[in-house]
């Protein structure tokens, strides 16, 4: 049961540090999808 909670800690762990690096880093990621929408229809 304690390897059980050890894994949920560090899941919830990690799941809390890719929100922060997500919301860190939206204006870049808004920039690379208007990149890739842009090469899409551009055809």
């Amino acid at each position: 049961m304690d390897f059980f909670f050890i894994l949920q800690i560090l899941f919830v762990i990690i799941v809390l540090i890719a929100i922060y690096a997500i919301l860190r880093n939206l204006d870049i990621i808004k920039i690379i999808l208007a990149y890739w929408k842009d090469l899409i229809f551009r055809k």
